[in-house]
């Protein structure tokens, strides 16, 4: 563990997060868009959105019981160069294989090797990183995530709509070469645990550890949780499904500018993940667990304008960029939020549990995505024309949440036993 935050392996780790995340953030961006332009369907867009997060879900707990027993760096190595052979699979069937099934299986592949890959990203911090620098090295790895979904949509988005998906597809398996290759070089600090018996005999007591020690020892990230898990199925979900459907197929607005102005609303979300990391990072002192439920009031509060526009402007134009400005809102407060619980899960779990705590926190938070997904895709067929009415929903069931968390994180005093 080095004193200071930029040592030469935490560097390498962000510089191989650079360019593995850009890769993710294009080729998340390209294939849904893909399928939603052969498509036009949102029921069909939102269902194979919300199967690809099954694996994710179902993996993360593995993916955290392996970065607490495997060495963290050959993990990200071996899913990286997975990751490549994956989309050239994906690039040589194209065309050979039904789309919708191919489309669903491979985001499915994809998103379950995110589940097991970041677990191992975010318990390498502490095992690279003095405490008193948790802030700002989660702030950093914020950053990097943002800044690559940043670059990513935009870059994808123009090269997609000029050049088509193949282009893109090559530039993603550039991309996690390069970072596999760069991972190549960092030094983890290993430790070797005692298994408990065979893998599955092992797998039960890690995952019973993890979760007796989230829901006694600090019950407080047991109810925090659940609150990120409501986030995440009525808010999170509306975005994921709706922002994509409501650019491209309700504002009046020509196909091909479309997806660009697609692109560059990710490229939005991207820049206000940017800022609220970078603002975690710079004011990380001043911040402080017990006001983190500001923020997602804050988050909530940003979609009411969002429905009030498609319900009073006729201009595309218009309802675009008030749509736009409001994601970047909701993505600066939930990022510093999700700075400063990383930051805090990281300080109050035991190094020997650390991969497992936050595979299950990850794992136990995407659930409700894909169901959210399922839920928004068929309200917004449902509800064609009234698009509105659906976002305005999202948002006060979100608010409602949003002061539940409020009073969770309230009533934590460091130092004191919770209930």
């Amino acid at each position: 563990m080095d004193a200071k935050l930029f040592s030469k392996d935490f560097t390498l780790v962000v510089i191989g997060q650079i360019i593995s995340l850009f890769g993710n953030a294009v080729i998340r961006f390209a294939l849904p868009l893909y399928l939603l332009n052969v498509t036009g369907s949102s029921a069909l867009f939102g269902t194979v959105t919300a199967c690809a997060f099954i694996p994710a879900i179902l993996l993360s707990p593995i993916g955290g019981i392996i970065a607490d027993r495997v060495n963290k760096r050959n993990i990200m190595v071996i899913l990286d160069f997975f990751t490549a052979a994956v989309i050239l699979s994906f690039s040589a069937l194209m065309g050979r294989a039904s789309l919708v099934l191919l489309m669903t299986v491979t985001l499915m592949i994809l998103y379950g090797i995110a589940g097991t890959y970041q677990p191992s990203v975010q318990a390498s911090v502490p095992a690279l990183i003095s405490p008193e620098h948790f802030m700002e090295a989660n702030s950093v790895i914020n950053i990097i995530n943002s800044f690559s979904s940043l670059l990513g949509p935009v870059l994808g988005g123009m090269l997609y709509s000029a050049y088509g998906l193949e282009p893109v597809l090559w530039v993603c398996v550039a991309c996690f070469v390069l970072s596999a290759v760069m991972e190549l070089f960092i030094q983890i600090p290993f430790v070797r645990q005692e298994s408990c018996g065979g893998i599955w005999e092992t797998v039960k007591s890690d995952f019973a550890e993890s979760i007796r020690f989230i829901r006694k020892e600090k019950p407080v990230i047991g109810k925090g949780l659940i609150a990120v898990c409501g986030i995440n199925l009525f808010l999170s979900a509306m975005i994921v499904v709706g922002l994509p459907y409501i650019v491209t197929e309700v504002l009046p607005l020509e196909p091909a500018a479309a997806n660009k102005l697609y692109g560059f609303a990710e490229g939005a979300l991207a820049a206000g993940g940017l800022a609220g990391g970078i603002g975690a990072g710079l004011f990380a002192k001043r911040l402080t667990v017990q006001n983190a439920g500001n923020l997602i009031i804050v988050s909530a509060g940003c979609v009411f304008p969002m429905g009030l526009a498609l319900l009073l402007f006729s201009s595309g134009l218009i309802s675009y960029m008030v749509i736009t400005v409001c994601c970047f809102g909701i993505m600066v407060c939930s990022t510093v939020f999700a700075v400063q619980i990383m930051s805090f899960v990281q300080a109050q779990t035991p190094q020997n549990l650390i991969g497992k705590v936050i595979a299950v926190i990850m794992a136990f938070s995407m659930c409700a995505q894909p169901l959210g997904n399922a839920l928004y895709g068929v309200l917004f067929e449902i509800c064609e024309g009234y698009e509105f009415a659906v976002i305005l929903f999202a948002g006060i069931i979100s608010l409602i949440i949003a002061v539940g968390t409020r009073k969770v994180f309230n009533s934590f005093m460091p130092g004191t036993p919770q209930e």
